[in-house]
């Protein structure tokens, strides 16, 4: 999905059936010579979904697959994904357009899908060149993320026929509910302050935000990809798979999150400098928290004085979501040594909610 120097040779363990595909690609993507050549490549972000390169002749496509090993029932789930972007991309063109649909697991051995292939960077770890220490556009790209953001917040959920994707009334209360369910079903030993945390957003969880819209469930910098030429215009946002309707402020709850995280023991300069966890936002020039909450109210008119909540919960689903990776490699159902140690960052985020939470004035 980025320029090329940020797609490396696959990881062991993570190949593709290439004959398979080859033979799958040569029928249903008729336009090239039936000798064309297949070669793929993976793009190394991310914890979840496996995204991979395809060069097929003069064409690329982004290639997305489930992580290897057994998964939760209703994860990953591919066809879900493709059909989300069929209907968000025609309303929201910064969702990358849809190619190709598998459903068949003997071809790969999982369903996947293609999508077009969109160039530029993200910002991961690292604060990239095409940013540096220039202050003016550490700010535009931060009101440009905010406002991509109310963008998405303002498509028609109900004219575009969006709203069926999902079931906007109720969304907070099945999600708080459906995250502690996760929880529970990937423990590896007992975490007394995470409880603690799911009994408080149970005992507050708020009433719905004025005004159903797209629901991300996944909005944050690493998750768009940025103009090379002009690196404060979003050229497109990624990672569709957790998309719903309802309460937008879930999706600005999980910006600030990841907006302000600092790592490993809120150290900056910790040794987990190399986290998604750690972000690079804290530095000098980008909005800070309070200046995005601002720039989200005035655009939207919407209710923020609850966004505490919001946080507390985000901090709660990334923990979550960790922990369920982490499950699957104590299980042995993935030997992905990135996460040997992802158990620390579970208890330092659920510890981080729970101050948070302790903070509120809900």
């Amino acid at each position: 999905m980025t320029v090329g120097s940020d797609s490396t040779a696959v990881r062991a363990g993570e190949e593709l059936d290439l004959a398979g595909l080859g033979r799958y690609l040569r029928e249903h993507l008729t336009q090239q010579s039936p000798n064309t050549e297949i070669e793929i490549e993976q793009f190394p972000g991310g914890h979840s979904n496996l995204t991979y390169l395809i060069r097929y002749g003069d064409q690329e496509f982004v290639l997305r697959r489930p992580p290897v090993g057994p998964v939760a029932p209703t994860a990953h789930d591919m066809p879900r994904e493709f059909k989300l972007l069929s209907v968000i991309n025609p309303h929201f063109p910064l969702a990358p357009k849809p190619v190709l649909l598998c459903e068949d697991a003997s071809v790969i051995g999982v369903p996947f899908y293609l999508m077009e292939r969109r160039r530029g960077f993200i910002v991961r770890f690292q604060v990239p060149e095409q940013i540096g220490e220039n202050l003016e556009l550490r700010k535009h790209l931060s009101e440009s993320v905010v406002d991509t953001l109310v963008a998405l917040h303002a498509v028609d959920i109900r004219a575009t026929g969006i709203v069926n994707i999902g079931k906007p009334e109720g969304l907070v209360a099945r999600q708080v509910h459906g995250w502690a369910k996760r929880w529970n079903g990937s423990r590896t030993g007992e975490l007394a302050e995470m409880d603690q945390v799911i009994q408080w957003l149970v005992d507050r969880i708020p009433p719905e935000s004025a005004g159903a819209t797209i629901v991300h469930n996944d909005f944050k910098l690493d998750n768009l990809m940025l103009d090379a030429n002009d690196p404060a215009r979003v050229v497109a946002v990624l990672d569709w798979e957790m998309c719903t309707v309802g309460d937008p402020l879930i999706d600005v709850g999980l910006l600030l999150t990841y907006w302000t995280m600092r790592g490993r023991n809120g150290e900056s300069g910790s040794a987990d400098r190399n986290s998604s966890l750690r972000a690079v936002t804290n530095g000098a020039g980008w909005l800070t928290r309070e200046e995005i909450i601002e720039r989200y109210a005035a655009r939207t008119g919407r209710d923020l004085s609850h966004i505490m909540f919001y946080e507390t919960f985000a901090r709660f689903k990334v923990a979550v979501i960790i922990q369920q990776i982490y499950f699957r490699y104590v299980q042995g159902q993935t030997r992905d040594e990135r996460f040997r140690n992802f158990d620390a960052l579970v208890r330092d985020l659920i510890r981080e909610a729970l101050e948070l939470a302790g903070s509120s004035r809900i």
